[in-house]
């Protein structure tokens, strides 16, 4: 919070008057949009590497496919989970999506 905003948030209103509202700056609209954005994003990174956590023990460190893939993937979690953090993926990714649409 700015030292300005802080001042006018501190300044004594008479009893019956409403607080005044500060509008938000084209700037400040931009800071809190980037970090909702940078949020989410830790979120679907955080989901990502958990979903490749469960994939990774079916490839090599060069990325190919191990042999034992063949007998098929069954994720540690279970299907639902794993599942599900396909779709939170998504939902991050539309979210991010949104917001960078705005405009």
């Amino acid at each position: 919070m700015t030292p300005e905003l802080r001042r006018r948030m501190s300044v004594a209103t008479r009893v019956n008057e409403p607080p005044s509202v500060v509008p938000l700056t084209a700037l400040g609209q931009l800071d809190h949009l980037l970090k909702v954005a940078s949020s989410i994003s830790q979120d679907a990174n955080k989901t990502w590497a958990e979903m490749w956590g469960e994939l990774k023990r079916l490839t090599t460190g060069g990325g190919l496919v191990v042999p034992e893939a063949e007998k098929g993937f069954v994720p540690e979690c279970g299907w639902p989970e794993f599942l599900e953090k396909f779709w939170l993926l998504k939902h991050y990714l539309d979210s991010i999506q949104r917001i960078c649409d705005k405009q």
